[in-house]
This record gives structure tokens, sequence and C-alpha cells, in this order.
């Protein structure tokens, strides 16, 4: 008989392509442990965990279908539920859908465990994770979103492409608001040490055409399949496995960002606390115009992108305190 895994971890919406290859992530990975899938739809999570537990077999993980109730006892708790925007719909009428949509999920899991930890992954994630935060009850460093974590995996691809180095050791962030309004922290990009924009193979690159490649990445994938799964199910597993670790990984994750006073996607330190460190980003005057500026041009495009993040995040959230 297998050894019975110490941690648990929840996946919430685990019928849906995303919660499952989340689900299916998690023990592909070999991280040692209990997987439930949860669903309102009993019979489709039903399925997804008897195809996912056929392939534990030589994993230390196990997978199964579980209840709200059970869930809310996890160590970590992945929620990937939520309504989609339909065409033409407005940012507001998504957020107010889903913001039905996660309250009642945290009150079918009450009562929480007191040291789980939340991980968002539905969209608008920066908003969704404050809103988390808020219903469940539990401290802002247990509560992160998935952010712009596989938009900074893009990036580094991208990188590597260019300069032959493994993005494992490209050291280079999309930050700010998950989606349109996102930024590269070029400033602040380091390889081997040094300036990223030093890196020979870096110089006459189109610095804004590797942005736009990395923000059609998304639409080129759902145009051609309906919806992307599998690169954000192996960045939820693998934040999953920091928290459960205790790794002390930075990530560019949904965090509440004290300087912002908001929650967005910012360099931290991933533990079994949750937030065990948020960390300062070194941006260039250009960069911080685009953060904080509030008196912009109509036609500085960028700056008037990252003013609207700011602002979009904070004015959403103080609706929902």
């Amino acid at each position: 008989m297998a050894a019975i895994p110490r941690h648990r971890v929840s996946v919430i919406g685990g019928g849906g392509n995303v919660g499952a290859a989340t689900a299916f992530a998690l023990v592909a990975k070999g991280v040692p442990a209990e997987v439930l899938v949860v669903d309102v739809v009993e019979k489709m999570a039903q399925g997804q965990a008897l195809d996912i537990s056929d392939a534990s077999f030589m994993m230390p993980g196990t997978c199964r279908k579980g209840s709200f109730q059970e869930a809310g006892q996890s160590d970590v708790i992945i929620i990937t539920a939520g309504a989609r925007q339909q065409p033409n719909e407005p940012r507001s009428n998504l957020i107010d859908r889903n913001y039905k949509i996660i309250k009642s999920i945290m009150d079918s899991l009450q009562p929480i465990k007191p040291t789980a930890k939340i991980l968002m992954v539905s969209n608008p994630v920066d908003v969704l994770t404050h809103i988390a935060q808020k219903t469940s009850g539990l401290p802002r460093r247990q509560v992160i979103g998935s952010g712009t974590y596989l938009d900074t995996g893009r990036l580094r691809n991208a990188l590597s492409d260019i300069t032959g180095v493994s993005p494992t050791s490209i050291h280079a962030y999309m930050l700010g608001e998950h989606g349109d309004n996102q930024f590269t922290g070029w400033s602040s990009a380091r390889i081997g040490g040094r300036p990223l924009l030093e890196h020979p193979k870096m110089q006459n690159i189109d610095l804004d055409g590797i942005y736009k490649n990395i923000q059609r990445k998304a639409y080129e994938i759902i145009d051609a399949k309906g919806s992307t799964y599998f690169g954000i199910g192996i960045c939820a597993a693998t934040l999953a496995e920091a928290l459960l670790n205790n790794t002390s990984q930075v990530f560019p994750v949904v965090n509440y960002v004290e300087s912002f006073g908001c929650y967005m996607s910012w360099p931290a330190a991933i533990g079994s606390d949750g937030v065990e460190q948020s960390f300062d980003v070194k941006l260039d005057d250009v960069e911080t115009k685009k953060l904080q500026s509030f008196d912009v041009k109509l036609d500085d495009v960028e700056t008037k992108k990252l003013q609207v993040a700011i602002h979009a995040i904070k004015e959403v959230c103080d609706k929902y305190e």
C-alpha cells in the first residue's frame, strides 16, 4: 500500500481545462501531495481525477475527487474557476460576475484552515486575488496569484532564443497588472550578473517587438485551440510546490505591494508561509513614470497603459473592501 502523502493540494474548478492541467502537472512533477479535484460539476471532477490518478502509479502523489469542505482544510488551495469574458463585455461586468463566484467558493470552503495558502489563477487575477483575500479572511501573505509568471516564462524563452543562454539563467520579469497593461522591466534585467541589454546579441533588438509577441502569444493559442492551459498548469503546480516545500524561490506573482497599496505582479520569495519577502525592483525613469505618473499625455501609450493599470486595480479593489 502506498504511503499517504503528508500534504494536500485542492484544485477548485478542477473539472475544467486549466484545473485539470494543474492537477495533472502536480502529479507529473512528482509533488508528494494528495491532489483533490473539486468542481461544482462533480461528474467532470470525478472523470478528471480518475484519469489523472492513472498517471500517479509511479509518483509519490495521489489524485482523487474531493469536496469543498475537504478543500478548505488543504495546505494549498488553487482556484481556477471563474466566468469567462464574453465578446464586448465590459471588464467591470466580468469582475462583478467573478466576485460572486469567488465569494461563493470561499463560503463553501469554510472553515478554511488558518495556515492554508490560496493561489488564484482565474482572471482578472490581480483583482480576484484581492477579493479572495478579503472573503477568505486569511492574511495577505497567504493569498497570492499566478500573475505574470507565465508571461515571464515566455519572455525568458524569447530572450534565450536571441542570446543562446538558458532561460533559467536569464533574470528578467514581466511586471504590473497581468494582461494588456503589463510591462517588461528591462532596466533590472540581468544575464550572467551583467545588464541584459549590454549582451552583444541584444544590440539593435526590437524590444517593443519582443513585448508585443509575448502579448500576442495567448491570443494566438486561444485562436488555434480555444484556451490556454498547459503553460499555466505547470506554472500553478510549480508555485504550489514552492509553497509546500518552503523553497523561498523568487517568482513574479500577484502579491500585495505595500509601496503601491494594491495587489499586482511583483517579484516575491515564496515559501511555506506564503510571501516570505517582496522585493523592490530597480526601474529606470521611464519605467518608474509608467508605474507612478498620474499626469500623462494622451499620446504616451505605454505610460497611459500603466497609469490605467494602477488606477484600475486600486479602483476596483476599493469597491470590494
